[in-house]
């Protein structure tokens, strides 16, 4: 019998505990198995903080360190500083890193520190209770705004590539989405790229993912993967929004 797929080794065997048709699993394996098509399994550091990726030490292959709130990128950059040698990524979520860490995340950006970070962008706080998260859509209803976002009250979705893109120093700030077997398999170049141009040692790469929450959005798998495609991806558009590498090999 001949073996077409099998686990990764990036990843343990411990059974995933998300919730059904939840995209963290899918981008779980992403980055397994970049870490293992690239040999990096031992060198690697992933930093996870609180929410859905409580957990993710239990399903990586590589060391895991976890950390409050917001504070990954932080964290990483002593880290990788201290530690040269390692290939550090960071793994959240939007409340996480576009809310609480919104600093640590524009300053590790600003300063190109050479880190990987992954964004789970689903548009809610998943593990929380689905509360409104800066990436919720206008009109979309959370458990703190029931009767919807209202962007007069509370402004509209931050849009981080977008945000990011305007600095100066980052390396690499792409959006993938993780909605379809074609958008995984865009993704999965996204994911192995970054984590080879910090190999390379380009500095800052940002790989945001488009996922989705069925749980809170109150959905089943399939339609949550629908209407994350009819009204997310309008919000959020997938591409590179900066490649400094591009940039430069089209400067020469």
């Amino acid at each position: 019998m001949r073996i077409v797929a099998k686990r990764t080794r990036g990843l343990t065997s411990a059974r995933l505990t998300y919730c059904p048709g939840c995209l963290h699993g899918v981008a779980h394996r992403l980055i397994g198995e970049s870490m293992e098509e690239l040999g990096i399994i031992e060198r690697a550091i992933g930093i996870a903080p609180v929410g859905c990726a409580v957990f993710a030490y239990n399903f990586f292959s590589c060391d895991m360190i976890q950390v409050p709130h917001g504070r990954a990128p932080a964290v990483a950059t002593g880290l990788r500083r201290s530690r040269p040698d390692c290939v550090v990524f960071t793994y959240q979520g939007d409340g996480d890193l576009a809310a609480i860490g919104m600093a640590e995340t524009v300053h590790a950006a600003n300063r190109n520190e050479n880190i990987t970070v992954f964004f789970i962008n689903n548009a809610v706080y998943g593990m929380t209770g689905g509360q409104m998260a800066p990436t919720t859509l206008a009109g979309m209803k959370a458990t703190t705004a029931p009767y919807g976002r209202d962007v007069e009250d509370t402004g509209g979705p931050t849009r981080m590539c977008e945000l990011l893109a305007t600095l100066e120093m980052p390396w690499f700030i792409t959006r993938v989405s993780l909605l379809s077997p074609k958008d995984i398999l865009k993704a999965k170049k996204a994911v192995k790229k970054a984590f080879k141009n910090n190999l390379d040692k380009k500095g800052f790469q940002f790989v945001e993912m488009i996922s989705t929450c069925p749980t809170n959005w109150g959905m089943d798998p399939l339609r949550a993967r629908e209407w994350a495609k009819q009204e997310m991806l309008p919000v959020f558009p997938p591409g590179v929004y900066k490649d400094r590498g591009a940039e430069q090999e089209d400067a020469s």
